[in-house]
């Protein structure tokens, strides 16, 4: 694995593929924003209700130049069976054997996991994430200790904000990816990378 990235550094390209079988390159999307959201597993219900809060805002995002691509540690199976299910707008890339997420230094940390699972704030998360219809659900071989990330590129393929979550739950702000999209951001959103 490699050390994590940081703000300003070229954002490592790959090519692959989503799980409907069309190809994903980082390169192709040169000339527009791109979301790029490192998940768990595609049972996850925290990772699926923010994929379902990524749906809501990305004909706008769209609109405003930037894409979204998802990816999970998981079989292209089990992504059918659930985060596939939303029919996301959006690639949503399996990687079960956690190459992409080497490539971007995104971290698995046990520590991390009990920290969120004793903190008050997760079972609002958890809550809401029921009340949208994302239960608690086991995913076999699933990585249980991998923690999210998010890293935001901009046109020319340079990192804007490098995200690597604290908690599983610590996501970017949705209203700092909106000011992104809008081409709003100021240095205290990159500062909270």
């Amino acid at each position: 694995m490699i050390s994590p990235l940081q703000p300003s550094m070229t954002a490592p390209t790959f090519t692959t593929t989503d799980i409907l079988g069309n190809p994903v390159a980082l390169q192709s999307y040169r000339g527009r924003k791109v979301l790029l959201s490192f998940f768990r597993f595609s049972a996850c219900a925290l990772c699926n209700l923010r994929v379902h809060q990524f749906i809501g805002r990305y004909p706008q995002w769209r609109r405003q130049g930037m894409d979204v691509i998802a990816v999970f540690e998981s079989p292209i199976a089990n992504m059918n069976t659930y985060v596939g299910a939303q029919n996301a707008p959006f690639p949503l890339v399996a990687d079960p054997t956690a190459t992409l997420y080497d490539l971007y230094g995104v971290e698995t940390s046990e520590e991390k996991v009990q920290a969120t699972l004793t903190n008050a704030h997760t079972k609002e998360f958890i809550a809401q994430a029921v009340n949208a219809g994302f239960g608690l659900t086991p995913e076999e071989g699933s990585n249980f200790q991998r923690i999210p990330a998010e890293f935001i590129i901009d046109e020319h393929g340079i990192v804007l904000v490098a995200h690597y979550n604290r908690l599983i739950t610590d996501h970017l702000e949705l209203a700092a990816i909106d000011r992104f999209a809008a081409g709003q951001s100021d240095k205290s959103d990159e500062a909270k990378s």
